[in-house]
Order: C-alpha cells, then sequence, then structure tokens
C-alpha cells in the first residue's frame, strides 16, 4: 500500500474542517429538545459516506434516533469489514464549566497535544474517531487500494443505551454479514506508546427511589421521629462496600474471573506513573479495592458507582424539610463471565432486602451490557497489531479498558464476528466531561493507519 501520509497532508486542512462542521451539530439523544439535531447528523454522515466512495449509503428508521448504513463492496469473494460508530453524543452539562462553547470547536494547543486540539463535545466520544474511518475510506477509493468490502452501521443512540440497534442488527444479519468488525471508540496509553484495547468491562445501570413520609415535612415538627429518606439512601449506599472497597452485594463476585499473576505481571509492563496520574486530576491519592493497582481496579476489576443522588430542597437559601423522597443513579462496571441481568437483579434484592423499616424503595434497571475480550491470537487483532507497528514505529500493547460497549457482546452473539478496537484517543481527552478535546494528530493518525489493517487483514485472510 502507497503511504497515505501524502494524501492526508493535503488534505488536512479539510479533514479538520469537515470534522469541525459535524461537531457544531448538537445530537444530544439524551435529551429532546435536540431530536431534529440528532436527525441533521444522520444525514450528514449519509452525505459523507457517499462522497467518500460508498455506493450505498441509507438512512435506516427505528423506533428512536436512525442508523446510518453505507457499503462499498468490490468483490463478493473478498473479506468485509463492518465500521460500527455513533454520532451521537453526551449533554454538555454543566455548560458553565466549558472554556468554550461546547458546539462552537476551536483548535487549542496542550501540553499532550503540541500540534493542537479540537475541543468541543463529541470530539473524541465518538464523532471524531468515527470519522477516521470515513476519511480512510476515502483515501483507499480515491487512490485505487481499497483491498477488501467494507460495510458501515453508525448509531444515533449509543450515549443512551442502544436500545434499538439489537433489533437492527437481528433482522439485518444478512445485510450485515461481515468478516471483522472494527470500532474506534476507545483510547490508547499515549502517542508515543500505541495500544489495543482487547478487554472491555460489562455495565448494569439502575435508578434508585427511597420513599418515606407521604410529603416532605417540617424539619423541626418531625425531625428525628420519621425516616428522613435522604438519610436513608445515604447510609444505603454507603453500606455498599466495606472497609476494603469490596462490594458488598451478595453474590456479586460469584463469576468475577481471577486473572492469573502471570497476566497481572504482562498488563504491569504498561507504562503508568502514578505521580502523573495524581497530578492530572488533582487528588492526593488514588482510592479503591484493596489488593489491586489503579490501573487493575480501573479495567479487570467490577465496580459500582454513584452517579448522581438528590432530593430534598436544593435552591438558594434555607428551606428547611425532610423530604418525602430521594433517588440515585447507579451504575456497576462489570469484567467478562457476570451477566448484567443477573448482576442487576442480584443489586435489587440486595438493595430492597437492606431498606429499613419506615421507608419503601424502587429499583428500576435502565440499560446494560456484558463485558468482552479480544484473544490477541486472532488475524483480526494480529492484522491491527502490524497497522499500528507500520504507522508508530513500535507494537502496540495489548490492554483491557475500563469502558463499556455493550454491543460488542451482541455484535458476536448475533453476527458471530469478532471485533478489533482500535482507538485513537487518550484518557485525558475529557470524553463525557467539560472541555472534551480530540488532538488533530491522533485524528489524522488514525485515518493513516486504518487503510493499513484493511490490508493486512485481506492478506492474512487468503
Amino acid at each position: 500500500m502507497k503511504n497515505p501520509k501524502d494524501y492526508i497532508t493535503q488534505n488536512k486542512d479539510r479533514f479538520i474542517n469537515e470534522l469541525i462542521e459535524l461537531l457544531k451539530i448538537p445530537s444530544v439523544s439524551a435529551d429532546p429538545a435536540f431530536s431534529q439535531d440528532v436527525l441533521d447528523a444522520s444525514e450528514t454522515i449519509k452525505t459523507s459516506l457517499l462522497e467518500a466512495g460508498c455506493d450505498i449509503a441509507e438512512i435506516h428508521e427505528t423506533d428512536g434516533y436512525p442508523i446510518v448504513y453505507g457499503e462499498k463492496i468490490i468483490d463478493p469473494n473478498l473479506p468485509t469489514v463492518l465500521v460500527y460508530g455513533h454520532y451521537d453524543v453526551q449533554p454538555a452539562d454543566p455548560l458553565e464549566l466549558w472554556d468554550s462553547p461546547p458546539y462552537e470547536p476551536v483548535i487549542k494547543k496542550t501540553d499532550l497535544h503540541p500540534e493542537g486540539a479540537i475541543f468541543a463535545r463529541g470530539s473524541c466520544d465518538d464523532k471524531g474517531q468515527m470519522y477516521m474511518h470515513v476519511k480512510a475510506l476515502e483515501y483507499m477509493v480515491k487512490t485505487d487500494q481499497l483491498p477488501c468490502n467494507v460495510k458501515f452501521m453508525i448509531e444515533g443512540e449509543e450515549e443512551v443505551g442502544s436500545d434499538n440497534l439489537g433489533i437492527y442488527v437481528a433482522n439485518n444479519k444478512e445485510k450485515l454479514a461481515n468478516d471483522i468488525i472494527l470500532i474506534s471508540d476507545t483510547g490508547m496509553i499515549a502517542n508515543d506508546v500505541p495500544s489495543i484495547t482487547t478487554g472491555l468491562r460489562g455495565l448494569s445501570y439502575v435508578e434508585v427511589e427511597v420513599t418515606g413520609p407521604n410529603r416532605d415535612l417540617h424539619s423541626g415538627l418531625y425531625g428525628g421521629a420519621v425516616a428522613n429518606p435522604i438519610n436513608i439512601l445515604a447510609k444505603m449506599i454507603a453500606s455498599l462496600h466495606d472497609e476494603n472497597n469490596h462490594i458488598t452485594v451478595a453474590g456479586f463476585y460469584d463469576k468475577v474471573e481471577e486473572l492469573s499473576s502471570e497476566e497481572r505481571a504482562e498488563m504491569a509492563k504498561a507504562p503508568f506513573s502514578l505521580e502523573d496520574y495524581q497530578d492530572a486530576l488533582a487528588i492526593e491519592s488514588v482510592y479503591g479495592e484493596k489488593g489491586y493497582t489503579t490501573n487493575e481496579r480501573n479495567s479487570i476489576r467490577p465496580t459500582l458507582d454513584v452517579n448522581g443522588i438528590w432530593g430534598g430542597y436544593i435552591g438558594e437559601g434555607a428551606k428547611t424539610v425532610i423530604a418525602s423522597q430521594a433517588f440515585a443513579k447507579i451504575s456497576m462496571r462489570l469484567v467478562p463471565h457476570q451477566d448484567w441481568e443477573e448482576i442487576t437483579e442480584l443489586f435489587s434484592s440486595h438493595f430492597e432486602r437492606i431498606a429499613p423499616k419506615g421507608v419503601t424503595v424502587k429499583v428500576t434497571p435502565h440499560h446494560g451490557g456484558q463485558g468482552y475480550v479480544t484473544p490477541i491470537d486472532t488475524i483480526g487483532y494480529k492484522a491491527a497489531s502490524k497497522a499500528y507497528e507500520t504507522t508508530f514505529g513500535k507494537k502496540p500493547i495489548p490492554q483491557r479498558s475500563g469502558g463499556s460497549i455493550p454491543i460488542v457482546a451482541l455484535f458476536e452473539k448475533e453476527l458471530e464476528s469478532k471485533t478489533i478496537l482500535m482507538g485513537f484517543g487518550l484518557d485525558s481527552d475529557a470524553i463525557h466531561s467539560p472541555n472534551e478535546h480530540f488532538g488533530v494528530w491522533n485524528y489524522l493518525k488514525g485515518i493513516e493507519t486504518i487503510p493499513y489493517f484493511y490490508q493486512n487483514f485481506t492478506e492474512m485472510k487468503k
């Protein structure tokens, strides 16, 4: 394959400007106020796929937001790569913490991105990383170097659980048939330390509700005489971890795989500075399950975290009430072999059981997904590893991620395909947070690396 660098250099400004225009669309799937923007983003992706060289690009309606499907079939006898990504983004709140408006992209230099980074919601997760694949296709088509078939499936509901994706996949197995699935919705260790994500944690996400008296009460007249739902909820949440930060839900660890000392030793070879980690987060010390390192805690161990908690009066000034209700949202990151539906049931039973008399408890499951592991001895992994080695000049490190992409396990079940996770973002890119950004260098490096995966995979499949 010809070196893509010349083509990328010639089209660098256009590649960046196209991404910036896409980032201007506030395609927030969680908020109905942005529904038209989500639809507009799907139309933009469809147009981009056609301009990049797809022979077919279609918008497929679902009960939620549409899925954009595209394909370029050059020979049915050749391998087919299915690219998955998403065009929806997280809400930008809290807006006051952004240094620049989240949907007015700006390029600014940072210590980790001396060539500049694009600051905007969705820049790294996942518009920037998804769009790398569109531009990689353009390069291969325009230079007549596409070695195999390619299909795209870009959805608009990833940030709200991909509720309709499973139905779509189950109903379109023939259309989506492939030899390997390629996703860029993860990251790498550093710009000079490439890595490939080989494991993902699963997810169980629930909302809990604690109800006490039938109305808000005066805290002077009733304080100390009735159960305060906020106090009770705080105690119940605190009891979910013991003194070693071990989760206390009965049966929670029954299926957790304990990695061997050899595997843990291999993981430990990845460069990591605890001091730099703490400095980047402005914390004095790390915190977590006893007996495991920081990198193990956020990748091979399950977790339980409160994502939000509310109840009572939170406005200006004072209002002395005992709230009738208190609420919290809780996510549990799971490791392979933990079934998210089983964990949800275990949590629900446990939370209801520990509620004291005087309150009632309701647990509402929201969404979840299974964990996933990609073996490093597969053709797909080897093709990706060789691609990174070509463009980075060194072999990538296999790395398990703490994040969750529930649809990866779904794809393997429904399409019987393995997934390769070629991420080019950094942990410091602030995805889901104010000031999210994606390095210009990373964006262009992804466009440069992806075509080599196609070439390697096609050759290895022969």
